[in-house]
């Protein structure tokens, strides 16, 4: 079914920012919304868009989205060149090597923290301001199953991403009624992501995870492939969700039931 982004009633160009764009999830949700007619923006490190180049025609910002500068100088690009935006969709994140919270030292949790925790409440409060102006807009961050369901040797990561479905909660209350700020929630998806992170990896030889036996304890049989991701993703920068706010939508093929 085809949902497209924010309301065909205005005539204001549709205008999306993805940040973590070049991931796998990234990618996918850049081409859905090309397709239904988007203008998109693309943020990621450096590597990862020499690594995989944006579409034709869309736009693209190197960004570290730990460096407040970094991030500040491409939404100030974005606000040059569109002056405000109705979607923008934070997938920018990594999970570190799987071991016990014991073993992690302090500059490891901090680097953790700061590239999920961190970068979602940087990226936000720059995102809220374009999408405040005109009718309003939709914000959706990404946390995680983990962050709910915890397991052993992901500490960090979890705490991080509970954070984050902290963070969305309080922007939507903050920002009501004229942005709306959900997150999705996904379990294991196929993508490089497994390994830490598109930016962070060079190859999907080593799994974080067991993925068969992930699948085998999943109802739904399988692990996520980015598109059960993007399409929940779309809704929810959608008008078919006008109504929702402030909530974490879990995608995880009936895993985790909250």
């Amino acid at each position: 079914m085809k949902i497209d982004l924010l309301s065909e009633k205005s005539d204001a160009p549709r205008r999306l920012a993805v940040l973590g764009g070049c991931g796998g999830v990234g990618r996918c949700l850049v081409e859905e919304a090309i397709a239904q007619g988007v203008d998109v923006v693309v943020m990621d490190l450096e590597s990862s868009l020499e690594r995989y180049p944006v579409p034709s025609g869309v736009s693209s910002f190197a960004v570290d989205a730990t460096n407040p500068l970094s991030l500040r100088k491409a939404f100030s690009g974005i606000e040059r060149n569109w002056g405000s935006m109705d979607g923008f969709v934070n997938l920018c994140g990594f999970v570190s090597e799987t071991r016990p919270l014991s073993e992690f030292d302090y500059a490891e949790w901090q680097t953790t923290i700061a590239g999920n925790l961190t970068a979602a409440f940087l990226a936000a409060n720059l995102a809220i301001p374009l999408l405040s102006k005109g009718s309003g807009g939709s914000l959706v961050n990404t946390t995680s199953g983990l962050a709910a369901n915890t397991r052993p040797g992901f500490g960090a990561y979890a705490a991080a991403k509970a954070g984050v479905n902290s963070l969305t909660k309080t922007l939507a209350l903050e920002h009501a009624p004229t942005v709306r700020v959900n997150s999705v929630a996904p379990g294991a998806i196929r993508t490089a992501f497994l390994e830490g992170g598109t930016g962070r990896t060079n190859d999907f030889s080593k799994p974080l995870v067991d993925i068969d036996a992930m699948a085998a304890a999943t109802p739904m049989q399988r692990v996520a492939e980015p598109k059960d991701v993007v399409d929940p993703i779309m809704f929810l920068l959608s008008d078919a969700s006008l109504y929702i706010t402030g909530q974490i939508l879990w995608i995880n093929g009936g895993g985790y039931r909250p």
